[in-house]
């Protein structure tokens, strides 16, 4: 593992749109917002500091090459729900960072008490579908049409979900410490 993991912070906001500016567009469409613009950026790291977001990033030789952020609203009826928001760089995918930071991302979910987790992607992201599924999310819904790129191409948006109590308690039932 060449990689470095820490938590994202304020002084890391040009380095992240750096970051971002190297994705490919496909890569974004899931985020709702678009992160090539530096206005996004401030916002994520306002929610970071508020306590909505606890967001993680990967470091190779100084350079960003991953991202993960567990995203809730602690004051909505959904308090007990993380959406988990994932990006690795092309060149590192398939060795093992989207898993890291998917681990890490799960360690704080366990922390904050969240008992579901969801992430959402488009269905043509193979990859990224595999490996949440491997870490034991399931497909809940595909909403068609849902994104559109700056061509105005749609795209259909799948949403996978993760009960992490369930697991949980299925640990302990078994005796495995979480």
């Amino acid at each position: 593992m060449s990689h470095h993991i820490r938590r994202f912070e304020a002084k890391d906001a040009a380095a992240m749109l750096a970051f971002a500016e190297g994705l490919p567009e496909h890569d974004l469409l899931f985020l709702g917002r678009d992160l090539k613009h530096p206005r996004v950026i401030a916002a994520w790291v306002e929610a970071i500091a508020e306590g909505w977001i606890d967001s993680l990033i990967a470091e190779e030789n100084g350079q960003f090459v991953g991202t993960a952020a567990l995203v809730r609203d602690p004051l909505g009826w959904s308090a007990h729900v993380g959406e988990v928001r994932l990006l690795v760089s092309p060149a590192k995918r398939g060795a093992g960072l989207g898993r890291d930071l998917l681990e890490g991302i799960y360690s704080i979910a366990m922390e904050r008490g969240i008992a579901k987790l969801t992430a959402q992607m488009t269905p043509d992201q193979i990859g990224s579908v595999m490996l949440f599924e491997s870490l034991g999310f399931r497909a809940e819904a595909l909403l068609k049409d849902q994104v559109r790129d700056r061509a105005g191409n749609a795209f259909d948006l799948a949403i996978l979900s993760h009960d992490v109590a369930r697991v949980a308690a299925q640990h302990r039932a078994f005796g495995v410490e979480d």
